[in-house]
């Protein structure tokens, strides 16, 4: 199993990054895919999640507006592309496969994660 997240960075309030994930064609290939992120002192909680052909989004009402998941199926990439950041997004981000329904993580697996730092 691969997840190996990047992109992450430090920007300020109002600013945008865009989040990558590249995963193993064997489980991308079969997979409804998500990003997840876990703040200092919290759990990790779901952020957005998307189909298996890229039909289907959902996000956390937080970031509804402001952040775009997508999928390249060719390239075995998810992305995650987040504008107007505010510093309640800062967090280490993560992707996994997800249940779109109950947006749980499918896997106990998860790679290193990306951080993002938003400062105000």
């Amino acid at each position: 199993v691969q997840l190996r997240e990047s992109g992450g960075g430090s920007v300020q309030t109002g600013g945008s990054l865009r989040l990558a994930c590249a995963v193993s064609e064997f489980i991308f290939s079969r997979k409804n895919m998500g990003w997840f992120r876990q703040a200092p002192g919290k759990e990790r909680e779901f952020v957005a999640g998307i189909g298996l052909y890229g039909g289907t989004t959902y996000y956390t009402d937080s970031v509804k507006g402001r952040f775009t998941i997508s999928r390249d199926n060719n390239k075995n990439t998810l992305y995650l592309q987040m504008n107007s950041l505010r510093p309640e997004d800062t967090a280490v981000y993560y992707c996994n496969a997800v249940v779109l329904t109950t947006r749980v993580p499918e896997d106990d697996y998860w790679g290193q994660g990306t951080q993002v730092t938003v400062s105000s």
